[in-house]
Order: C-alpha cells, then sequence, then structure tokens
C-alpha cells in the first residue's frame, strides 16, 4: 500500500495516508501520550445528497447504522465499544455522515471490526427501520416540534433555498421515511455506505505497522461501489429580502435574521465566519452585549453557522424581552450590523478573535476524537489531508479590512431571511 508521509512543524498534526485498492482513504496519526485510540469513518453523503421525497435518510442511517450486522446481534453494537471500556457516536451534517469510536488502545481492531461490519454487514431491514423510525419520530418531537422556537431551522431553510437539498433539514420529514419502503432504504445504503465514498481515520496509541495489517484484514476486501451521485444544483441568488411571520406556542417574541454565507474553505467563508462570532457568538459579541446587556431588549441572543459544502448559512436569533416588540428588537440587531458595514473593526477586537480561534482549535487538537474529526473534514472537505494544519493560517490571515468587506457583500439586506416568531394568540 504506497502512502505518503507528511511532516510538519510544532504543534501541527503529522499524519501518513494512503487508499486501500478497494476507494478507501485511510490517515493515521500516532500519538503515544495517552493509551486509547480513535477509530473513524467519515461517509460522504449528508441531506443534500437524498432525493426530494426521501428527505431525512442520511439522518436515519446514523440511526439506523447502530441496529447491527450479519455478525452483531440486533441491539449488541454499542454495548461492545462499552464493555470495552469505550464510548461511541455519530453524526451527520447536510453533507457528510461521521461515525466514531474512542477505546483503550488494546481494542484497536474491535473499533475496526465494527467499523467493518457497518460498511459492508449493515442490518437494514424491516424490523430495524420500524425500531429507528419510532426513534427519528420522537427525536423530532423533542428538537423541533415540542420545543419554544424549535422550528427556526425548518422555517429559514425552507426560505433560504429555493432548489438545493439545503432546503430541508438534516432530520428530515417524517412522511417521507414512513413511506419509504426496505428497498428504498437498502438502496441509499448500497449507494452511499463503499469504501470508495468514505475515509477511515486512526488516531491514538498504535503501532503503524500492525494497525496498516489490521485495516487491511477487515476493509480490504470489502468490494468498491459504483461512483455515489453528487448533488448539482446551483442556488441561485436571493432576489431580495424574504420576510415573514411565525406563530409558535412562545411567550416571547423573537426575531430571526439568516444570511447566506460562501462554501466552506473558499477565500470569503472565514472572513465570514469570524465576522459571525464577532457579531453573536459568545456573552463577549456584540450583539450580546448591545442588544442584550447595555440596551436590555433581548434575555436571550444566540446564532449559529451552517457552514456547507456549497454556500450556507448563518442564524443570528434573539428572543424579546418583556414589552419589547419585535421591530423595535429587529432595528437594535440590525444597527450592529450596519456598524461592521460602516466601520472598521478595532484591531484589539480583531486579535481576541484570533486568540479565541487558536484556542479553541488547540482544544480540538488535545483530544483524539477531536483529532480524528479534523482529518476526515479536511481530506473530505477542504481539498487534502494537509489542509488540518493550514486551516488556522487563512483565520490568522484576516484583516480589518477584509472583515468589513465581507460585511459589505453578505450582511446585506438583500441577502437575508428574517423572521419575526410571534406568540400564537397575536394571530389575526
Amino acid at each position: 500500500m504506497p502512502d505518503t508521509e507528511v511532516f510538519t512543524a510544532d504543534r501541527s498534526i503529522a499524519f501518513t495516508e494512503f487508499d486501500l485498492p478497494n476507494g478507501l482513504h485511510v490517515i493515521l496519526h500516532q500519538d503515544r501520550t495517552t493509551p486509547i485510540v480513535a477509530v473513524g469513518v467519515m461517509y460522504h453523503v449528508g441531506s443534500k445528497d437524498e432525493a426530494r421525497d426521501r428527505r431525512g435518510f442520511a439522518h436515519f442511517f446514523e440511526h439506523l447504522l447502530f441496529e447491527g450486522s450479519d455478525n452483531i446481534a440486533r441491539g449488541e453494537y454499542a454495548k461492545y465499544v462499552e464493555k470495552a471500556g469505550g464510548v461511541l457516536n455519530a453524526n451527520t451534517t447536510g453533507d457528510r455522515t461521521y461515525y466514531y469510536e474512542v477505546l483503550p488502545s488494546n481494542q484497536l481492531e474491535l473499533g475496526l471490526w465494527l467499523e467493518s461490519e457497518r460498511m459492508l454487514h449493515a442490518r437494514v431491514d424491516e424490523k430495524g427501520i420500524t425500531t429507528q423510525r419510532e426513534v427519528v419520530k420522537e427525536e423530532r418531537r423533542q428538537r423541533y416540534e415540542n420545543q419554544p422556537y424549535g422550528s427556526i431551522l425548518p422555517e429559514v431553510l425552507k426560505r433560504a433555498y429555493s432548489q438545493h437539498p439545503y432546503q430541508w433539514p438534516t432530520i428530515g420529514y417524517m412522511e417521507d421515511l414512513v413511506s419509504a419502503s426496505e428497498a428504498d432504504f437498502k438502496t441509499f445504503y448500497k449507494t452511499f455506505y463503499v469504501p470508495n465514498n468514505a475515509v477511515l481515520v486512526l488516531v491514538g496509541d498504535f503501532e503503524p505497522d500492525s494497525a496498516k495489517a489490521a485495516i487491511a484484514k477487515y476493509f480490504a476486501d470489502i468490494p468498491k461501489g459504483a461512483v455515489p451521485p453528487r448533488n448539482t444544483v446551483v442556488e441561485p441568488p436571493l432576489k431580495g429580502e424574504i420576510r415573514d411571520t411565525v406563530y409558535d406556542k412562545i411567550q416571547l417574541p423573537a426575531v430571526v435574521q439568516a444570511y447566506r454565507i460562501p462554501a466552506l474553505g473558499t477565500p470569503d467563508f472565514y472572513a465570514v465566519d469570524m465576522l459571525n462570532r464577532l457579531l453573536s457568538n459568545g456573552n463577549s459579541s456584540r450583539l450580546v452585549k448591545s442588544v442584550k446587556e447595555e440596551e436590555q431588549k433581548a434575555v436571550y441572543v444566540g446564532s449559529f453557522s451552517l457552514p456547507f459544502e456549497d454556500p450556507g448559512l448563518t442564524i443570528a436569533f434573539a428572543v424579546a424581552n418583556m414589552g419589547v416588540d419585535a421591530d423595535s428588537l429587529e432595528q437594535s440587531m440590525d444597527h450592529q450590523f450596519a456598524l461592521v458595514r460602516d466601520e472598521v473593526v478595532p484591531e484589539a477586537e480583531l486579535w481576541k478573535l484570533k486568540v479565541q480561534i487558536e484556542t479553541e482549535q488547540a482544544t480540538e487538537n488535545s483530544r483524539v476524537a477531536g483529532i480524528a474529526n479534523n482529518l476526515a473534514n479536511a481530506y473530505t472537505f477542504l481539498g487534502g489531508t494537509e489542509k488540518v494544519n493550514t486551516e488556522v493560517e487563512h483565520y490568522l490571515a484576516v484583516t480589518a479590512a477584509d472583515l468589513q468587506r465581507v460585511a459589505r457583500k453578505y450582511y446585506v439586506p438583500e441577502n437575508r431571511v428574517v423572521l419575526h416568531y410571534l406568540p400564537v394568540g397575536l394571530k389575526k
């Protein structure tokens, strides 16, 4: 198996990578400081790869593939890891599905066996499908339907995108999952859960030669699949600001502002991401300090970004204080967005942002699970595994002029969706 050794500077992640003949990409990072190992597999499939009448399949498989396999009894998958003293988890986005285990290093082969079973022999049958439908249904109720302001993401997405599959949330819709047949699920599994659509990452305390031998033992014989189809829809620009009112079972009004942002890893992405942090990420952010603390117009201000493979969104939202209406709250939020368009961010504030980002990266890379995720993400979405060591440099290179430039380009009314959340009792 030919491989490429990457030599890196201090604080960088050294890794070895190679491809198996079936197309599975493998990344190894050895760290002997703690006797643990992380085994992760990232599949390049997310909600954007779903058919329009099968929304939620990628997230559903995140659950379904813990059901077991031809060689793992139903419900026993997690027990193997727990009995070995490890932990496991999985998550799904619009672009990928990621599974991982963190185990004592002497249980490395257990992790490899479990992931190879998931890739080749997963139990995709009516019993498991029926069980996981109920699990997803309950998750949807808890996260979206029975949670105050829980519908923000679905309500934003269906207005922010008119053609791209990002228009539906990753969790999907129950009507699609209920109407799908067992054959539909099997087809999705055979299409996307193939070695040539995945990257295997191994991080921690292991011997490289024995690890490579074990990887070949468990994965080399898995057949290569056909090249999975890729979403090719290009979402057109918004033709102007989209505004709407959503009535919900809430006590206090809220304002949601969602701005289109460039795709993950593109030149403007880093400045936009920093600008979002400046405005609404954390207690020291401008929206929190101004709208919540100084003006006392909000009891809560938050934000989250959707850094997608295709152009994504950043979403800021605020819950109004008692007696404050949505229009007044929106005016205060707009003022902060106008300031970053009209005034250059002070160097001291920019420096603080860069320190935060460096600290976050150092914290993430202090854990084997964090390193594994970052390596897989760099390979899958950033143009090469080596980008894991240069991402932070893009942030550090951002200037105050860059922040103002992207604010004027992306944080403008014609590039956003605005929702006013109002109590159901106010609906006429």
